[in-house]
């Protein structure tokens, strides 16, 4: 069946019920009183709002007590409804209000979380192409080149290409690069690391231990460093994926590391669920801008 065939039957059942109804209400209007059908059309307000005046209902709405209303949440219903329909796209949108302009939202850190793993999903995903772009190896090229002359980094290239090892790449190879213009946004009242592509939020990360009380600046990403055992661990080693993460911030001097919870927990700096920080560690890249707010 096809889509318009199914609009047309659709728009038939609409008439349809249109016409019922109307053929009921004209016959309750001939032989039954007024009241009838249209007091369950139309209640009586005084019903409604459980036997009150309109005295009592005007004071009621005048009161200082009356309950405050959540635009946020209304509009996490609707977001609700789309995702159960598979329309992400608007559900985003709907998810996207709340962040930006119901940030003190009741839902507004669930929907922060839902937008989160919507667009990390997409950026990680070879088979989701907004943002990035195939790149034809050339003679001479080396990975480190590709990914310092496209705004990127070899863990990505690797990433989106499913290369688990240091590969050689040869001339005229394919691969997918995607330059990472994130910014990093650090919010000591709210506990919270965040990840932003302009104005666009990206994905929210919570603080499990922040040292002190850093002042609002601006600052960037100066180096990226892994550790295993005590030691440094270069990106290109077989042992870079099971080291500990560290991102190094100029102003004010300090680091974002990762911290399981345990006793030994690292001394100063931002610490972040390791799964977290590994995430954040893919996609920034030295020369990010940081803001402290």
């Amino acid at each position: 069946m096809s889509l318009w065939t199914l609009f047309k039957i659709i728009a038939a059942l609409c008439v349809m019920g249109v016409m019922t109804f109307t053929g009921m209400l004209a016959y309750h209007v001939a032989v039954e009183p007024l009241g009838g059908i249209f007091s369950e059309i139309v209640p009586d307000p005084v019903r409604i709002v459980g036997g009150q005046s309109d005295d009592e209902l005007a004071k009621m709405l005048e009161s200082p007590e009356m309950p405050d209303i959540d635009p946020g949440e209304r509009a996490f219903q609707k977001a609700h409804e789309l995702l159960a329909l598979g329309r992400i796209p608007e559900a985003r949108e709907k998810l996207n209000a709340i962040v930006n302009v119901f940030p003190n939202s009741a839902m507004a850190p669930v929907a922060r979380r839902i937008v989160g793993e919507i667009n990390l999903d997409e950026i990680l995903s070879a088979g989701h192409m907004e943002g990035k772009k195939p790149y034809t190896v050339n003679r001479g090229d080396s990975l480190l080149g590709i990914a310092a002359s496209n705004s990127t980094t070899i863990d990505m290239i690797m990433h989106l290409n499913s290369m688990m090892e240091m590969p050689r790449i040869q001339p005229g190879q394919e691969i997918l690069v995607m330059p990472l213009d994130f910014r990093l946004l650090i919010e000591p009242r709210r506990k919270s690391v965040s990840l932003w592509h302009g104005g666009k939020f990206i994905r929210e990360y919570p603080v499990l231990h922040l040292a002190g009380h850093p002042a609002p600046q601006r600052g960037v990403i100066t180096s990226k460093a892994a550790e295993l055992d005590g030691r440094r661990v270069l990106s290109e080693s077989k042992e870079y994926r099971a080291a500990q993460k560290v991102i190094i911030v100029d102003k004010p001097p300090l680091q974002i590391r990762s911290w399981d919870g345990g006793e030994d927990k690292p001394i100063g700096g931002i610490l972040l669920r390791p799964e977290d920080m590994e995430e954040i560690a893919l996609l920034a890249r030295v020369g990010n801008q940081v803001e402290i707010r």
